[in-house]
């Protein structure tokens, strides 16, 4: 509201100060008009600073409190204004000095010594000239009174009208003792009777004293009236008076009236020297000061113009610096400022083109960055991209599974940290630091991995990122877990073998065992004691290596071949139960103790070769447990769910001495055992009938010692082929023995 009546104000003050400075101009050159109007050019002048001292106070205040909180263009401002207006200060102050030396001492000027000497001595010549008049009038006063002394009444009026024109008077008459006109002549008879002369006059002439005097007229100019006694006093009132009037020459009158009145002005003047002076220095401050103060408020109005755009300019900048490449900012002259803010609007358009093309360009990496992402989700090889110092930049899903920790997670840390922490990670970086000392970027390699669940065997390749010249800008690490490619490779292998083997082996082990029967039937009884005796024992031997080799036959075509599986429902908790019974009575001395879970663990799977996998495992147990003290076998089975998936897990444990740490990773590989007898084939069948029903099979030494051996079975066929879950923290098992 204020900013709207702004300009009114400010204009009216212009106005107002523009009279007052005119009004001023035109008094000066008079004192009484000066001394009049003064107090009302003060009034002007004192209100107009008083505006502008409001004004400039709050555009004071107002740049402080932009400068406090350090708002843009600021300082710009305060310095235009503090420059602008010491330009002005300083010529003013010069003219303001200036012009007080000259008005003072101007002034000052008119009242020398010579001035002062000169008026009296004109004021005295008037006066001298003057009374040499009246001395001349009032002589002849004296000689026509002489003259009627002695004149006689009748003839009075006639010698005074004689006596006036030769005496040049203009009006000439007898007042008697008692006051009263006798007789009196003047120039003009039409004028009628004369006024009565002063009392004063008549008073000193009857006294015996003439009296002249110097009257003005209203009409303008002087006249000498002068009053001398006729004769002796005739009776007790006195004597009559005669009273003659003379009119001063007109130039004489009006250069005696010129000279009084300038001494009189020059007195006063003279007399108001000093406040003059002060009326003058204040009046010539006031408006120095309005105008100073006016230069001032004028600085702030060019400095806001100058600024302004500049502020503009500082504003549109921080946005576009915040990313708003619209802002345009307008153009308000077509100066420098005005190319500059061109200028700014044109670099704006282009920024906001470049970052158009910049965001499509970034969405299209975003978009093949998400392609890409998916890709390296869905794939089961593992992905790692390393800066040049082995940091970790991207790692898919795949490559965490594999290495047994988060990878994705680990994005920026050194793969040297994580390798702190896993083990796994750290044989995989003890197998890729040679190649990256020894500068090599493109390689492959088949890579062995120890973990807790067996041995893992990793086919890795390495290629360069590409960078700026010859140097590469990292690495990425492509690895496949090709474990169970090498197992089935070995299986498929030594099924070959056993078939042949079995095929081989098994047909003379017949026509042998038979022969060495009917040679031990047909000699026996022929032969001598001794003899017979070597025979007997020959002939056993061969039999009993026989049987063996046929087990041993038997056990390859079990391996070698692959009958079809016959699925059916039942509880594994029941087959569990009947095996651990028939186990116990065929050695009581070993405990077994069952954790089964009570929500039942029914399957669809073939029971015959279920019983096998458990028999399997509880004759490599019992086998174990020979000699040990305290021979104890703890079978469990839980019933899991998750995911979409629903398994039974079965676990064998024995408190035997375990599996030897140098087979850690090959104990499922057929004819690896650490048993002095055996095959090697009882855990390599194990696996591959659990493989056939969809399965996992894990196998290590427990913590509290021995050897323990887990079976997951999914339990329909919407879980066969599924992820099966790792087995987690066990509660408290719940003990049964048999």
């Amino acid at each position: 509201m204020i900013r709207r009546w702004l300009p009114l104000v400010i204009g009216i003050g212009i106005v107002l100060w523009v009279v007052a400075l005119a009004l001023l101009a035109v008094t000066t050159r008079d004192s009484e008009e000066f001394g009049r109007l003064q107090p009302w050019i003060l009034m002007v002048n004192a209100a107009a600073v008083l505006v502008l001292l409001a004004l400039i106070a709050g555009r004071f205040s107002e740049l402080i409190r932009e400068r406090r909180e350090h708002v843009p263009g600021s300082r710009l401002r305060s310095q235009i204004v503090m420059m602008l207006s010491a330009l002005v200060l300083a010529p003013l102050l010069i003219v303001f000095t200036f012009s007080v030396l000259f008005l003072t001492r101007g002034i000052d000027s008119w009242f020398h010594v010579e001035v002062r000497q000169g008026l009296t001595d004109a004021l005295g010549l008037s006066r001298a000239a003057l009374d040499l008049r009246m001395r001349e009038f009032l002589a002849r006063t004296e000689r026509i009174a002489e003259d009627l002394e002695y004149e006689r009444e009748t003839q009075l009026f006639n010698a005074l009208a004689e006596h006036r024109r030769l005496a040049d008077a203009q009006e000439i008459l007898v007042v008697s003792a008692g006051g009263q006109v006798e007789a009196w002549a003047a120039a003009g008879l039409l004028d009628g009777m004369p006024p009565s002369p002063p009392n004063e006059a008549l008073l000193q002439a009857r006294g015996g004293q003439p009296f002249v005097s110097l009257d003005p007229v209203a009409s303008g100019g002087y006249v000498i009236r002068s009053a001398v006694p006729i004769g002796v006093a005739s009776s007790l009132q006195g004597r009559r008076v005669l009273v003659a009037v003379y009119p001063v020459p007109q130039r004489l009158a009006d250069l005696a009236e010129a000279v009084q009145g300038a001494y009189q002005q020059y007195g006063r003047l003279s007399y108001l020297r000093e406040p003059l002076k002060v009326s003058f220095v204040l009046t010539l401050s006031l408006v120095l000061l309005m105008a100073l103060l006016a230069a001032v408020y004028g600085a702030f109005f060019f400095a806001d113009r100058l600024v302004q755009p500049v502020q503009d300019l500082i504003g549109a900048t921080r946005a576009v610096a915040k990313g708003d490449f619209e802002t345009r900012v307008a153009r308000g002259s077509k100066d420098e400022i005005g190319y500059l803010v061109t200028s700014f609007n044109d670099m704006t358009k282009r920024l906001a083109r470049a970052r158009a093309e910049a965001d499509a360009s970034r969405q299209a990496v975003e978009s093949e960055r998400t392609s890409l992402a998916v890709i390296l989700a869905r794939l089961s090889t593992g992905v790692i991209s390393l800066e040049p110092d082995l940091t970790i930049r991207v790692a898919n899903h795949s490559a965490g599974d594999i290495l047994g920790t988060d990878l994705q997670s680990r994005a920026g840390q050194p793969l040297e940290s994580v390798a702190a922490e896993h083990p796994l990670v750290a044989q995989f970086l003890a197998a890729v630091k040679p190649h990256v000392a020894a500068g090599q970027t493109e390689w492959r390699e088949q890579v062995a991995l120890k973990a807790d669940s067996g041995r893992r065997e990793l086919m890795c390749a390495c290629t360069a990122l590409p960078g700026e010249g010859d140097e590469p800008a990292g690495l990425v690490l492509v690895f496949d877990d090709i474990t169970q490619l090498l197992h089935a490779q070995r299986e498929a292998a030594w099924g070959e073998v056993a078939r042949r083997l079995a095929h081989e082996i098994k047909n003379p082990l017949t026509p042998i065992q038979l022969s060495a029967e009917r040679v031990r039937r047909r000699l026996l009884g022929s032969l001598a004691e001794r003899d017979a005796e070597v025979l007997d024992r020959a002939t056993h031997t061969i039999v009993q290596q026989v049987e063996a080799m046929k087990q041993m036959v038997n056990a390859f075509s079990d391996y070698a071949r692959a009958p079809a599986v016959e699925l059916a429902s039942f509880d594994v908790n029941k087959l569990v139960r009947e095996a651990a019974d028939l186990y116990h009575a065929q050695d009581a001395r070993v405990r077994f103790e069952l954790d089964l879970d009570p929500e039942g663990t029914v399957i669809e799977a073939d029971r015959g070769r279920v019983r096998q996998v458990l028999n399997n495992l509880l004759t490599n147990s019992l086998e174990a447990l020979e000699g040990r003290d305290d021979p104890r076998v703890t079978i469990e089975t839980r019933r899991l769910a998750g995911a979409g998936v629903r398994c039974v897990e079965l676990a064998v444990r024995d408190n035997g001495p375990g599996f030897h740490r140098d087979l850690a990773g090959q104990m499922f590989d057929p004819y690896v055992t650490s048993k002095p007898k055996g095959t090697g084939l009882g855990l390599a069948i194990v696996r591959k009938i659990v493989e056939e029903h969809g399965g996992r099979i894990e196998a290590d030494n427990d913590p509290s010692g021995g050897a323990q051996v887990r079976v997951w079975l999914p339990v329909d066929e919407a879980s066969r082929g599924a992820t099966l879950p790792r087995a987690t923290k066990r509660p408290e098992p719940r003990r049964e023995h048999a």
